[in-house]
């Protein structure tokens, strides 16, 4: 649903892409006709109709509406946006930051964009060049190749070791028995842990029948056993942290990450959707060492996520607290989410990272990010195996150093590669194969290049013909060939692939599917820039052209009526190549 301009009290209700909602209220002096206005420029702005797409966003701009109403009711305003003058919005941007100037500006934008009310010299002031300039801002640098060092090492020492420890603990419950009948001992300890959770010193007196002082401090044991049992904040953020390393998402898309958001794609392979807050959803095949990790992580978890309230049982990064007060149960501090930045300065002092000037690691999410993008640039080209280019050297040192082979299995490796690319371009000039009829001799007698080139039988003719081995844009020959995937698996191209496949024959069925697929590649081109656009989906689109143009006017006219020209009738896209 759509932003919405509450009337009492005076404020604005949103809905957001991921489902969230968030809602903002004005305090009585600023329930102004100029503040509701401001909201309502707002409310054009917020998903589904504008770019503003979090609570965190919304709440930027409501530090300038209130500045900015609370300003000009200090001064005597007593007007809305149609009364504003020029000299008074001059004077009220002259005066304020860069962000508020810019933020309040975009709201008086978009609601005269919606009613038109501005005046028309304070129209031309709003559209016109700001007044501030924003303060300058310096990139995040890579960490260097020792700190980057020191804090992986340090992380991966420091989850192997909880790992470690979680493993024998948890043998070490089996071994155990309740400790009320058998004694207070390491085994029985752990034992108990397992069946109540995380709990005080206090829940546990109440099992055994002593006070929680006499366990804490008279038996000992517990803190140490439970800490084994269940991964503690030192612990899960030394997880996040690695995680974010090896794959690469931006921090706030980490933090908001839940268990719905993993799907296996068999045991070694975990598709990961996720919210990057200045776009929108986004999806990512994890990496090797990112999929090991997280399985140990869920693994790590789950015992702590069986006791988990039920509000948290769908997070990922739990953990527990030592030193929380305790629910009404008697558990721990069972916390979710993102660590504050105290954490996680005493975390690196715990931990004794220093940087190459000898202070203190500073630990920024975001330089994270920035280190995995440089690290993965470098590795395109350095140490690879696969390279072919080095950006140090120039065209013509590359070509002396790596096509002039010197070994008869390097030649063997440039001639592959040769072609490959070679046969790539031939299949892409190959003419598309459009039956105008579905008949099986029809194929025959105008394709016999086709039957002959791919060894069709009958059989297979037959299939093609008559629906079998359709798939969304065509029919395919062998979706077993391995031209876009592995030989003798199914392929995994995406529909619009199969407009440049050799292996795709085109029939009068298949009409509407591909004005759908015509119609996503407009709704492409619309949001996309031309570069860009041309680079990902010009060819396909130049293609499809090229099929439609075989089929009879009849035929097209009574596939459009078919088409919604909407992404639901393309199967399966990924957030990323959505167009709404």
């Amino acid at each position: 649903m759509p932003a919405i301009v509450v009337a009492e009290p005076l404020g604005i209700a949103c809905v957001f892409s991921d489902g969230r909602s968030a809602a903002f209220t004005l305090a009585p002096p600023l329930r102004t006709r100029l503040a509701r206005d401001l909201l309502a420029g707002l409310a054009e702005m917020v998903h589904p109709h504008g770019t503003v797409d979090s609570g965190k966003t919304v709440d930027h701009y409501m530090v300038a509406l209130r500045d900015m109403a609370g300003a000009l009711h200090a001064g005597g305003f007593t007007g809305g946006a149609a009364d504003l003058s020029r000299p008074r919005v001059a004077e009220y941007w002259m005066g304020t930051t860069y962000a508020r100037e810019a933020a309040t500006r975009q709201m008086l934008a978009s609601l005269d964009i919606q009613t038109g009310c501005l005046q028309a010299r304070t129209r031309a002031l709003v559209n016109g060049r700001p007044y501030n300039q924003p303060p300058s801002t310096t990139p995040l640098a890579p960490y260097s190749d020792a700190e980057w060092s020191r804090l992986i090492s340090a992380c991966r020492d420091l989850v192997d070791a909880a790992f470690a420890a979680h493993t024998t603990a948890l043998a070490a419950a089996a071994a155990g028995r309740d400790p009320r009948e058998a004694g207070w001992s390491p085994d029985n300890v752990r034992w108990l842990l397992t069946h109540l959770g995380p709990v005080t010193g206090r829940r546990v007196g109440e099992h055994v029948g002593v006070c929680g002082w006499t366990v804490l401090h008279s038996w000992r044991g517990l803190p140490a056993a439970r800490a084994e049992l269940f991964p503690e904040s030192d612990v899960v953020l030394a997880y996040r942290l690695l995680f974010g390393a090896y794959s690469g998402i931006v921090p706030d898309g980490i933090d908001a990450l839940g268990l719905s958001d993993i799907d296996w794609a068999g045991d070694a392979s975990v598709l990961l959707s996720y919210v990057k807050r200045r776009t929108a959803a986004e999806s990512l095949t994890l990496p090797k060492p990112a999929v090991r990790l997280l399985t140990r992580w869920l693994e790590h978890s789950a015992l702590l996520r069986q006791f988990a309230p039920p509000e948290l049982g769908g997070e990922l990064w739990l953990r527990y607290c030592a030193n929380g007060s305790g629910t009404a149960t008697g558990h721990a501090m069972v916390r979710a989410g993102k660590f504050d930045p105290i954490t996680v300065t005493r975390w690196v002092a715990r931990r004794g990272l220093t940087a190459d000037d000898g202070g203190p690691l500073p630990i920024r999410l975001h330089r994270i990010r920035t280190t995995f993008e440089a690290r993965r640039d470098r590795r395109a080209w350095n140490g690879s195996a696969r390279a072919t280019i080095d950006p140090n050297h120039s065209p013509q040192v590359e070509g002396d150093h790596y096509l002039s082979a010197a070994t008869a299995a390097q030649r063997d490796a440039v001639d592959a590669i040769i072609e490959d690319a070679q046969a790539d371009m031939l299949r892409r000039a190959h003419p598309p194969t459009v039956l105008t009829a579905a008949e099986t001799d029809a194929l025959v007698r105008d394709y016999p290049r086709l039957v002959t080139q791919l060894g069709l039988d009958d059989t297979v003719i037959a299939e093609l013909v008559g629906g079998q081995r359709d798939v969304f844009t065509a029919a395919c020959a062998d979706q077993l060939a391995g031209l876009h995937g592995p030989k003798g698996q199914p392929c995994p191209a995406r529909p619009w692939v199969c407009l440049l496949c050799p292996l795709a024959v085109f029939t009068p069925r298949h009409a509407a599917n591909l004005l759908r697929l015509k119609a996503f590649f407009a709704r492409q081109w619309r949001q996309m820039p031309a570069e860009q656009f041309m680079a990902v989906f010009g060819p396909y689109a130049q293609r499809v052209e090229e099929i439609l143009h075989h089929y009879a006017t009849p035929v097209l006219t009574d596939a459009t009526g078919q088409v919604a020209d909407t992404d639901t009738e393309l199967p399966a896209l990924r957030p990323e190549e959505t167009t709404s």
